[in-house]
């Protein structure tokens, strides 16, 4: 038998967010919303599947927030995240988009950036 020494299992947030994309996709009429979060920070971008460009993008360590989210709560920093990526979207004339989850549980920093983002007025 040989060895399997070398390889790689996926995460199983990484089977789950397979799971999640084989049903959620990108549009141009209604594009994907992707959250991808690390143990310190997060990061959201509007996509563009058929294309495959992104098309808007914010992140907790973007210049834009990273001076005034200094010592702020996880869940703090997400929200602004989702409200910036809200106000991008706007002025790139972004309204529709679809959820993508990135495997993650809706609960928490994701959670947090979808709400702010739906506040903002990202209709998903």
């Amino acid at each position: 038998m040989p060895s399997r020494k070398g390889v790689r299992r996926p995460s199983m947030r990484q089977v789950r967010h397979q799971r999640v994309r084989r049903r959620i996709f990108g549009t141009p009429e209604r594009l994907r919303l992707n959250v991808f979060r690390s143990s310190a920070h997060i990061y959201a971008q509007i996509i563009d599947d058929t294309r495959g460009h992104t098309l808007v993008a914010a992140s907790s360590v973007d210049s834009a927030l990273r001076d005034d989210l200094g010592g702020q709560p996880k869940t703090a920093k997400s929200r602004a995240v989702g409200e910036l990526i809200a106000q991008r979207a706007k002025e790139a004339g972004i309204s529709k988009v679809v959820f993508d989850r990135g495997g993650y549980r809706y609960h928490g920093r994701v959670k947090a950036v979808a709400e702010a983002a739906r506040e903002g007025g990202l209709d998903f």
